[in-house]
């Protein structure tokens, strides 16, 4: 209320006053508040996203632990399984020389070696003893199977004698109820027969009978065209043949004192003609083989050494075997055989290969493919290197760097995990495969090869680091430096591998096989081992039973029109109609 007296007029402007001077610094305390409140937010944004950078490291650290862990493990593992394969030796030694055998030995003289024998078969606690004789093992999923239904079979009945049938208590005659089957299988040993084949001859006795200036009409029956003319050998031995030495890796001397058995004397120097002859009979279909792994996009290779007979020197000389593996297009598996490892094998086999596309070659780190790569075959050839190769240069070098080489098999051991959940997510969406592992290689492979090749390069000494460029750790680490971008290359399409398994395994039956058969006779048997060996590898491929395949193959070959020799490739065969 405003009134005219000045007393009132100046209580009330000096109150109003106070007012506005309470407000001010009333504001003046908010607005204070405000600001540490902004601070504190600011404070807490910037703790919030430490914290979440510190979590996303942590999980990236913590999956990266768990991986060594798992890979530390199975070194322990691995080394386990060594101890104890050695452990096994050992015993099998001792038994060998100090147990039971033919010759006699002194008592007094075993004496000498228990401190030994004790330590190498170290005694168990009578617990585990009795454990193990008084608790039956449990089978861990190893019942009986059912017997193929494909498999011919021969009814034995088991009937009462006569004087059971009839019943003891009336005296009448039982009847049959039902029965109870029970099944064995049984091996019936292979036989040798022989095929007489009988042409008949036919005349017509008229014309004979009236001196016909044509003469008696005589004909001959035409006989089926044989693999080998007026060979001992008919198809299936010939296929039994093959697939002993170059399917099942047994040497002609022992095939030659098998067939002994049977009453049969066949020489091995004979046996080896026959496959010479077979595999130049199957010579169209090993070179319609290879222009099939030619048209591949993408080809799997690899060498492996053999020991070959020189007439003309004193010892063996070496060799080469070389595989190539077509794509899932052209699924052949080719093997050639050059007399050495030059740069020609590849480069003659692959020349023109990719002219006008681009193709992959994936392969291991030999140099006489670097002309390859470098377009002097005349196509265009990416490099795909092979991280198995890679990874067994780490784990060499174990023994002089445990702790590097554990953490790089960790580092790769990442890399096969993605490659085997895009496999099982493939199967189990039942989608593409080759999609699903390039998604999965470029969300998680990727920077995970960024993140190994950092970590490699900080190990090396001249970075830093404690290897020195010398060290089989160095070497290694240089190896996989050196070959990076290769090696890389499997993320960017999905239909490569990340490493060159297939052909290694392709390469085994050659290094099982020599050592039963031990080396080639010459530079010819190692081309008809390549022809046959080619044969037999796609026949497995495909999951082919080789000894019918050939059987049937060598059969027909001889009759087949050249435009309808592609239906008898292993991949498309179909068995001849039994009419």
């Amino acid at each position: 209320m405003i009134t005219d007296d000045p007393n009132n007029s100046s209580a009330t402007l000096e109150a109003l006053r106070r007012e506005n001077e309470r407000l001010r610094a009333e504001r003046n305390r908010l607005s204070s508040e405000a600001s540490q409140l902004r601070t504190k937010h600011d404070r807490l944004s910037s703790e919030v996203t430490q914290l979440r950078v510190s979590a996303e490291q942590r999980s990236s650290r913590i999956t990266f632990l768990e991986t060594l862990h798992e890979e530390l493990l199975a070194q322990v593992q691995q080394r386990d399984r060594e101890i104890g394969d050695l452990q096994h030796q050992l015993q099998t030694l001792l038994r060998r020389y100090y147990g039971r055998s033919s010759e006699k030995l002194d008592p007094n003289q075993r004496l000498l070696f228990e401190d030994l024998i004790d330590k190498a078969i170290p005694e168990r606690p009578a617990e585990e003893v009795l454990e193990a004789e008084t608790v039956a093992p449990k089978r861990q999923g190893h019942g009986r199977r059912r017997l193929p239904s494909n498999l011919p079979r021969t009814m034995i009945i088991h009937d009462l004698p006569e004087d059971e049938k009839p019943c003891p208590c009336c005296g009448k005659m039982r009847h049959v109820i039902g029965k109870q089957t029970h099944e064995q299988l049984d091996y019936i040993p292979a036989k040798v027969e022989v095929i007489q084949h009988v042409r008949l001859t036919y005349g017509c006795p008229k014309c004979e009978a009236e001196a016909s200036p044509d003469g008696p009409q005589i004909v001959t029956a035409d006989k089926p065209s044989q693999p080998i003319e007026k060979g001992l050998a008919a198809p299936g031995l010939l296929s039994y043949v093959i697939v002993s030495k170059y399917g099942d890796h047994l040497p002609m001397h022992r095939l030659e004192r098998i067939l002994k058995r049977h009453g049969i004397e066949i020489a091995r120097s004979t046996m080896c003609d026959w496959a010479a002859q077979c595999a130049d009979v199957l010579r169209p279909l090993y070179d319609l083989m290879v222009d099939e792994v030619r048209a591949s996009e993408v080809i799997h290779t690899d060498d492996t050494p053999v020991k070959v007979q020189d007439r003309s020197r004193t010892q063996t000389r070496t060799g080469r075997f070389w595989v190539y593996l077509g794509d899932e297009a052209h699924p052949q598996t080719v093997f050639a055989y050059t007399p050495s490892r030059s740069r020609d094998g590849p480069m003659t086999f692959l020349s023109n290969w990719g002219k006008g596309q681009r193709v992959y070659l994936q392969a291991d780190a030999f140099g006489g493919y670097d002309g390859i790569y470098a377009g002097e075959a005349g196509g265009e050839v990416t490099e795909v290197a092979c991280w198995a190769h890679a990874r067994r240069k780490f784990y060499d070098a174990r023994h002089s760097a445990p702790e590097i080489s554990t953490q790089a098999l960790a580092y790769i051991r990442l890399l096969y995990d993605v490659e085997s959940e895009a496999k099982k997510a493939a199967k189990e969406a039942e989608t593409d495969l080759a999609s699903e592992r390039h998604r999965r290689r470029q969300e998680r492979s990727v920077p995970r090869l960024t993140e190994f090749r950092a970590w490699l390069e900080s190990q090396q000494a001249e970075r830093g680091g404690s290897v020195l460029p010398k060290s089989p750790m160095g070497e290694a680490i240089q190896y996989a430096l050196n070959q990076w971008e290769a090696l890389c290359v499997y993320t960017a399409d999905g239909r490569l591998n990340i490493d060159n398994n297939p052909s290694e395994n392709a390469l085994r039956r050659v290094a099982i096989g020599r050592k039963n058969w031990l080396f080639a006779g010459s530079d010819n048997g190692g081309r008809t081992a390549a022809t046959l060996f080619s044969l037999i590898a796609t026949c497995q491929r495909h999951k082919v039973e080789p000894m019918s395949y050939l059987r049937d193959v060598l059969t027909r070959i001889a009759a087949t029109p050249i435009s309808q020799l592609p239906e008898l490739l292993p991949d498309r065969w179909q068995p001849a109609s039994a009419d």
